[in-house]
């Protein structure tokens, strides 16, 4: 449960009190109409423990169906790159949406949470995620599986020079286009970070990529190496960047939980600091339910397919951290958390905060009664 400290801190004035730096409830109530929700709430953590258990038949329906339904439209992609290439691009929207669902089943085998049993588990996904888990919305332990994402202290302590790249990492070119790339093409690739998390973790990473290799040098000796490129290359690319996007979205929101050491919790954080992307039907399906994200994060070890059973028995649940697919794209201005707003905000809302503080000091020298 929120401290009453903590609670204080994240009311938001309105404009109109802004100025007194008072609370308006009835902002407050809007915004935040399940504030009431507690995470440590036993009664909460039990009603979310039925769900964890997978159904067999369920989980290989839903992993063969899409299977199924990436290798058809990759074959048919293939077969039409006599006919024009740009049928082929068309068709790599859909092929991607059934990639990212693939990557999204293979996060729940990561979890243990897609089958009982854990070796099954283990061949389908091998590459886990338990640290980002752990660490999610902890401003002192940034870095792990997390958008790199800087206090309004921090970015203006910054040279001139490093503010710079940090603008430029959070350009929506670079976080969408070019980094979704690097990321799945070669960082996860080359899991050199993962060496100080031991010697299983790196070779499971290296085991998949033993796997990839040879599925990718069985599709080129099948096709050959500039029709798979053509083919796999859009596919790829389009599918890091909505997963990106989808992992932005998830805790990158205006009314996210950031904590320092001592205030964290790991419940309040899955939470409150993980957002409810509340997509059209058919994009839930695609995206395999993630957009459920603070329920993931509360109890990882439900499956993905299972989620929406949560919001339907748990009602409380679904404005919680609700995000639509119009108020996401407002997301992506906002770049810093501060600290005594306790929101992120934008760099023109940082810089206006922090022109308004040289004005006040300013005027505290010339008039000290004005500027009380």
């Amino acid at each position: 449960m929120r401290s009453t400290q903590s609670s204080a801190a994240a009311v938001r004035p309105c404009q109109s009190c802004r100025q007194e730096e008072q609370p308006c409830e009835a902002l407050l109530k809007e915004r935040h109409p399940n504030a009431h929700v507690t995470p440590d709430s036993p009664a909460l953590m039990r009603s979310l423990a039925p769900y964890r258990e997978p159904r067999s038949a369920r989980s290989i329906f839903e992993l063969t169906i899409t299977a199924v339904a990436f290798v058809a439209v990759w074959i048919l992609m293939w077969a039409v790159l006599d006919a024009g290439y740009w049928i082929g691009l068309l068709l790599a929207i859909p092929a991607a949406g059934f990639l990212v669902r693939l990557f999204m089943i293979q996060h729940d085998c990561g979890h243990g949470s897609f089958f009982r049993h854990r070796l099954a588990n283990d061949w389908v996904g091998r590459v886990l995620s338990a640290l980002h888990h752990a660490n999610s919305g902890n401003l002192d332990h940034r870095g792990i599986g997390d958008i790199d994402t800087l206090t309004v202290s921090e970015f203006q302590a910054r040279t001139p020079w490093r503010r710079f790249v940090y603008r430029l990492y959070r350009n929506p070119v670079v976080m969408f286009g070019i980094g979704p790339a690097y990321l799945f093409i070669l960082r996860h690739r080359l899991p050199t970070g993962l060496m100080h998390s031991g010697l299983k973790t790196w070779a499971s990473a290296m085991a998949t990529n033993a796997a990839i290799v040879i599925l990718v040098a069985a599709i080129i000796w099948l096709v050959g190496v500039s029709p798979f490129l053509l083919v796999q290359l859009p596919i790829t690319l389009l599918a890091s960047s909505i997963g990106v996007w989808l992992f932005y979205v998830q805790h990158q929101f205006e009314d996210t939980l950031w904590e320092h050491d001592d205030d964290w919790s790991f419940h309040e954080a899955a939470l409150h600091g993980s957002s409810h992307y509340d997509l059209p039907g058919f994009l839930r399906w695609f995206t395999a339910n993630i957009g459920v994200h603070h329920v993931h994060h509360l109890s990882s070890r439900i499956p993905c397919y299972r989620l929406p059973e949560v919001l339907r028995d748990r009602p409380e649940l679904r404005n919680v951290g609700r995000l639509t697919l119009l108020q996401s794209l407002k997301a992506v201005r906002l770049v810093l958390w501060d600290e005594e707003k306790r929101l992120l905000v934008s760099f023109a809302e940082a810089a206006g905060d922090k022109a308004q503080a040289r004005s006040v000091r300013a005027i505290g020298k010339i008039c000290p009664v004005s500027a009380s």
